[in-house]
Formats: C-alpha cells, structure tokens, sequence
C-alpha cells in the first residue's frame, strides 16, 4: 500500500494545537439578532405612520410637530435592551412612552405644555393595553426639561431619545399650514410659554439653549450610552438653516461623539409648489437622526 513516504522516511509526526475555546460573542446594546442588527445600520429610514384615518393616530395628529411611535420604536429597539430605561425630554403627545410600552422598556417623558402632557396620558391610557403598562413602567412629568433632568441621579438613562423644538419656525403659517392644520382645528405651534425653546427669538441663541441642555443630560446619561435626536432642517424667509449641523458641531464640543445620522425619510408628505414659477424652494420630506455617544471620559 502507497503511503507517499520515501523508503526508510519516518511519517512527520502530527501536530497538536493547543484546545481552543469559541469566543462567545455577547450583545450589550440590545436584544437583536446579528441579521436585525445590520438592517437597523442603514441611513435611512423610510417614515411609518398609522395613517391620519386610524383611530390610534388621532391624538398624535394633535400635535404640530407629530413623531411616530414606530420610528421611535426603531431607536429603542436597537439603543436598548428590554427592561432598561428610556427618557424623552420633551415628549409632546406620548410617541416615545408608547414604543417603550410596547417594547417593555421603562419610559419618563417630560413635557412642558399642560395639553400635551394630557394628550400623552390619555393616549396611554386609549392606545396602550393595561397588561403592557403592568409590565413595564411608563412616568409622564408635567415640568420644564431643563429643571427637571437636575433631579435624577447620575447615570441613571441607558437611552435619551427627543425631537426637541425646531425653534420658531412653527409660529409661520403658510399656505400649508393653513391647509394641513388650521382648517382641521389643529394646533400650529407648541405654546406660549416664555419657558418654551420653540419661542426663543434668535436662532443662534436657541441653538445654543438646545446645546447647553443636552450637554446636561450627559451626566444623567450612562457612559458609552447614545442619544439620538430627530431633527429637520429649514427655511425662514430667504435663509436655509442646516439645523441638525449646527446642532452636531455643538454637541460634540465637550461631552458626545458623533457616531452617525440617519435620514428619516417623510415620503407620505404632501408637496406644495414653493417658490414657483421664480425661485428654487424645496420640499423638505425627511429629517435626520442624530447619533451621539456620551463620552466615557469627558473633558
């Protein structure tokens, strides 16, 4: 029998690799799958919406500024894992409480307005099965964010999500306002409040109220945690504000690294013909989500 060994060589003998033990690869983030994971990286999202028909969708539209729970969802689906603990410091009308209801995390919302702190516990007490609101606790606070986030402990969020106020662009009531909210007796601003940052009149002044709050939440924020906000740019009279820019370049001064944005795209949203037939106006139909992770050590 051949064996490939010249006449009188010794077979090599055969080497043995030390036991090797498979590294367990251990998700921290969240609870997806790796396949999950890698869908949820893409830059952008297309928006989901109940449709303004659905029974479930009617207080949200209260808003002028509505986030949907799906979208939000998204973010806390992938920023956590179930049980942790999520805040929304300016949670309008609820989205946020919602998806942690259905997603059993543990949600604090903080609203300024009385309206909308109402609309928020009424369309968790509507919109939520009691069951989900046993299972996972869901705290509604009727304050101003700014003083409120002084009373937690440090370290206390794994997660921040918001849309924050897009400063006093709302109080303009065009053409599209007036069809899209006016004529079905919806609100076209957030309120009057002084207190309000949608009421702050000078854009760079707002800019920088937003950016100093959010460098506070970074002490009640998890080190290595994220914060993602949704934001959209826009125009105001002859001038385009890059708002989710000068957004981003502030925050990541002292205590956040930008990771990335992501474009939530509004493809449901009507389209109006600004500035025809004389100048260039777009049709802002997407927003962007701005990823930012709370430095370990901060400077």
């Amino acid at each position: 029998m051949k064996t490939g060994l010249a006449s009188g060589e010794k077979r090599p003998r055969r080497r043995v690799l030390p036991n090797t033990v498979k590294r367990r690869i251990e998700n921290n983030l969240n609870d997806l799958s790796a396949k999950e994971w890698v869908r949820e990286t893409v830059s952008v999202f297309v928006q989901k919406g109940l449709g303004r028909n659905h029974k479930d969708a009617q207080i949200e539209r209260e808003h002028p500024a509505p986030f949907s729970f799906q979208d939000v969802g998204r973010l806390i689906e992938f920023f956590t894992k179930e049980k942790q603990s999520v805040l929304d410091p300016f949670v309008g009308v609820g989205s946020t409480l919602k998806a942690c209801a259905l997603l059993n995390r543990n949600g604090v919302g903080i609203e300024l307005v009385e309206r909308y702190y109402q609309l928020a516990k009424q369309r968790l007490a509507k919109e939520v099965d009691k069951s989900l609101l046993r299972t996972a606790r869901q705290v509604i606070v009727h304050a101003d964010a700014t003083e409120e986030i002084e009373k937690f402990d440090d370290h206390f969020f794994d997660f921040i999500v918001t849309s924050p106020p897009y400063w006093r662009i709302l109080h303009k009531v065009d053409h599209k306002a007036k069809q899209e909210r006016l004529n079905n007796n919806l609100d076209v601003k957030y309120s009057e409040d002084t207190r309000d940052l949608g009421n702050v009149e000078n854009y760079d002044d707002f800019v920088d109220k937003l950016s100093e709050f959010f460098e506070n939440c970074s002490r009640i924020l998890k080190p290595k945690k994220y914060l993602c906000i949704v934001v959209s740019d826009f125009r105001h009279k002859n001038r385009y504000y890059m708002f989710h820019s000068d957004l981003a370049n502030r925050l990541q001064r002292k205590y956040y690294d930008i990771k990335g944005v992501t474009i939530l795209y509004q493809k449901h949203k009507r389209v109006f013909p600004y500035g025809y037939p004389y100048d260039y106006v777009p049709n802002i139909h997407h927003q962007y989500i701005l990823i930012v992770q709370n430095r370990a050590n901060k400077k």
